[in-house]
């Protein structure tokens, strides 16, 4: 029977015993057809109920309480309304969207939505190019069962048994992806886990660091392989920080204090969503200097005005760490970039990882290299240690400055350009 909901009415309900309960809103502004609708679990779904062209009811999910409020239901439901009224049928479209969308179509919305902001985005969008496509690309989802995704993952794990780890994570987040968007009823990777598949598929944490020559090849040849000028600065940025490379792309000038030499990242551009302040050495003031010249070069060249981002390579438009990978799969064996036994050639985010080793390298406590980096203190010692360790974290990142420069500029070098400026 319908009746007036209300917040107060909807928290009242009680759920059945078994099935469903549906419960119709009879207010002034409800669309004909809108009400909730009571699981048997507590879930509770504001839907929209119309009767299709040929006749057929439908029930049209509008979205949870109290995800969705009881208003915005409603104003959503009456869209839904309007689009059935002109002969619409929103169920029977998305079925026919389901029936008709194939693995390569929903890798291509994936791309498109999600990969932009992901650190591993070059990474995920190699191994679906690599390993998923050519098997089931054309295949339609509606179609992917779970064998299906394990016969993929066994097949790699034959003769690579960590990227077949890899391929299960990121396989899972594509079909989780169409789940969500009601593109499929359920994720046929949903429960596959690495040990039903092999004792090979066990997750390893990656440990890639850059050794001397690494690191020496990599700020050598980045000013002359052909990458970005602004993407080459951004990437020596991490590895003299040790910040995210999410956190540098992002980087704008009015998070930086160039007369006390710091860097204050926003709580909101973290993933500890906590603020955190970094010291700029030589080298990251300097580095800063170049990528504001290249900015104001791209802007006079191309005629736009500056955004404020420090890497913005177009108007308004800062660089990407998909961007960062991506370049870096195009220059890596320029770049002196070598192929790890493990874990192959190094990504953006080991530039981070090297930062954090050679502290501890050079005798830096860990209780101030974790926090030059920023990781968030565990349980009692973020409660209890308020000690903010500024002195520390700027002896901690000079010492690696000259650490760094050292590696890149070995003082044999130095003898040998002497000798010869001496000889001529």
């Amino acid at each position: 029977m319908p009746t007036t909901l209300t917040d107060r009415f909807i928290k009242a309900i009680e759920p059945p015993a078994k099935g469903k309960r549906l419960h119709f809103d009879d207010h002034r502004d409800a669309p004909r057809g809108f009400g909730i609708r009571v699981m048997a679990s507590g879930t509770k779904t504001f839907v929209l109920r119309y009767r299709a062209k040929a006749g057929q009811e439908r029930i049209q999910s509008i979205g949870e309480y109290p995800t969705w409020s009881l208003t915005a239901a409603r104003l959503e439901a009456a869209k839904v309304r309007a689009s059935v009224d002109t002969g619409a049928d929103p169920i029977q479209e998305r079925r026919d969207e389901r029936a008709e969308l194939t693995v390569a179509d929903l890798v291509d919305r994936f791309a498109k939505a999600r990969l932009e902001e992901l650190d591993s985005g070059a990474e995920i969008a190699r191994y679906f190019e690599r390993d998923l496509l050519p098997q089931l690309g054309k295949r339609k989802i509606t179609t992917i069962k779970r064998r299906d995704i394990i016969g993929l993952i066994e097949a790699k794990a034959r003769t690579a048994p960590r990227a077949a780890a890899l391929l299960l994570t990121y396989t899972k987040l594509l079909f989780s992806y169409a789940e969500d968007r009601e593109l499929i009823e359920l994720s046929p990777a949903t429960g596959i886990k690495p040990a039903r598949i092999g004792k090979a598929l066990k997750p390893v944490r990656r440990t890639r660091t850059l050794d001397d020559a690494e690191i020496r090849a990599f700020w050598t040849n980045a000013d002359t392989c052909g990458i970005h000028r602004l993407t080459a600065i951004a990437l020596k940025l991490i590895l003299v920080t040790g910040q995210r490379p999410g956190e540098v792309v992002g980087m704008r000038w009015d998070e930086i204090d160039e007369q006390s030499a710091t860097w204050t990242i926003p709580a909101a551009r973290r993933k500890t969503e906590e603020g955190h302040t970094v010291h700029l050495t030589g080298t990251a003031l300097d580095l800063l200097r170049q990528a504001k010249a290249e900015v104001q070069r791209l802007s006079e060249r191309r005629r736009w005005e500056p955004g404020g981002y420090v890497f913005e390579q177009r108007e308004g438009k800062p660089a990407t760490t998909a961007g960062l990978s991506r370049a870096l799969d195009r220059y890596a064996e320029r770049l002196g970039a070598k192929d790890h036994p493990d874990w192959g050639r190094w990504h953006p985010h080991d530039l981070r990882r090297t930062c954090r080793t050679r502290l501890s390298e050079i005798g830096i406590a860990q209780e101030v290299a974790e926090r030059v980096i920023g990781h968030k203190q565990p349980g009692l010692v973020a409660t209890y240690n308020q000690h903010r360790y500024h002195h520390e974290i700027r002896a901690a990142l000079d010492a690696w400055d000259r650490r760094l420069l050292a590696i890149v500029h070995p003082p044999e070098d130095n003898v040998l350009a002497f000798a010869r400026a001496a000889g001529e």
